[in-house]
């Protein structure tokens, strides 16, 4: 049985966006041991970055009875017959991340989606809760529509709940790739895309750790530098690029813009841990430039600005001083996260493992973009 919730349902129509994935309890072990505990999905990273920018949409999230976390934007629906979807990340040793599904919470069917029509769409399902049906009408419901590739591409052994990938051209949603406007796919799930062959039909945007990100369009290939930063967690990170990448093209930012911006949300989230608290300050300092740079763009100035333009390093340094102003303590991190602060520090691999300050123990990348679910 699935209980509505009647905020969701009897909001305003036809304008803004949509954004469709199920909520979830994340959960990260250390040898065996849990570490921390948190609110996970895609939708709650990128809904962080919309509500900071003041950007307008409906969110369509699933979860159980056993949901166990505040958040600003109500689940679309309750399931007492399902649990939450549930993710365990392990790290053992110096082992690569080992990522687990170890509860789904019920799909989201095309009966769910609001009625109206909506500027823009994001399809950010992470456990397999966004069905092709169910895409294909946020295709029709919306003008342009983002997806994440980990929503079509992922599966789960039966087993254990290991997460795998396998080729968009095998999965059940290749036939709406032509329909996309733009999808996003970690330097580990590319090769599962066909990058060369995908950019025919639609934009495929790349994000690659310290290499920053890669902007694929059919004619062309943008690389957009990173951010320097210091990693703590990089749960979310490919999450809160996005929503930084679609906020700055709605605002009307060119595509290597809002690349950048992208690469800046997802630098300012791995030195978090779960989801990110930023500081309304860094909100407002981006805000006012994105409506500056918005009314250059509508009065024809700089509407066709371009990597490493004046215009472009002008914005990289704008972003740059505004991440001087995130100064979260260890404490304003550590609240309502349930974490195990000394092993939670050596979870990335390559820190210093003699250290254990959280704030030591964190590796100095260079870098934008680390996803995970």
């Amino acid at each position: 049985m699935v209980r509505l919730v009647d905020e969701e349902a009897t909001a305003p129509r036809g304008s803004g966006g949509l954004v469709v994935g199920n909520y979830c309890h994340d959960v990260i072990l250390r040898d065996g041991r849990i570490v921390g505990e948190s609110l996970g999905g895609a939708a709650s990273f990128v809904s962080n970055v919309f509500d900071g920018l003041s950007l307008d949409c409906s969110y369509v999230a699933k979860v159980g009875i056993d949901f166990a976390y505040s958040v600003t934007h109500p689940p679309r629906a309750f399931c007492s017959a399902a649990l939450t979807t549930v993710f365990h990340a392990h790290f053992d040793g110096d082992a690569e991340r080992l990522l687990r599904c170890v509860n789904t919470c019920e799909p989201i069917f095309p009966s769910d989606l609001p009625a109206g029509q909506f500027d823009f769409g994001l399809a950010v399902g992470v456990a397999g809760e966004i069905l092709p049906d169910t895409l294909a009408r946020m295709l029709d419901l919306c003008r342009l529509v983002f997806v994440d590739v980990q929503a079509l591409i992922r599966t789960f052994d039966p087993i254990d709940g290991t997460v795998r990938l396998v080729p968009l051209k095998d999965s059940e949603f290749w036939h709406l790739v032509p329909r996309i406007g733009f999808l996003k796919a970690s330097a580990e799930e590319a090769p599962f895309v066909d990058v060369q062959e995908t950019r025919k039909w639609c934009c495929v945007v790349v994000t690659d750790g310290e290499d920053g990100c890669r902007v694929y369009t059919k004619d062309e290939e943008l690389r957009i530098p990173p951010f320097p930063t210091v990693q703590i967690d990089p749960t979310g990170a490919g999450d809160s690029f996005l929503g930084g990448f679609v906020a700055g093209l709605v605002r009307g930012l060119s595509m290597p813009d809002a690349a950048l911006l992208g690469n800046f949300f997802g630098s300012l989230t791995v030195r978090q841990i779960g989801i990110p608290r930023f500081i309304p300050k860094m909100f407002q300092r981006v805000k006012d430039r994105l409506e500056r740079k918005g009314l250059d763009s509508r009065r024809g100035a700089g509407a066709t600005v371009l990597q490493n333009s004046v215009e472009f390093e002008e914005f990289r340094k704008c972003l740059s001083e505004a991440t001087r102003l995130e100064s979260t303590t260890d404490q304003e991190i550590v609240d309502d996260r349930h974490l195990d602060i000394e092993n939670f520090s050596k979870v990335e691999t390559g820190v210093n493992q003699d250290n254990h300050s959280h704030r030591q123990a964190s590796k100095l990348l260079v870098s934008s973009v680390f996803d995970a679910a």
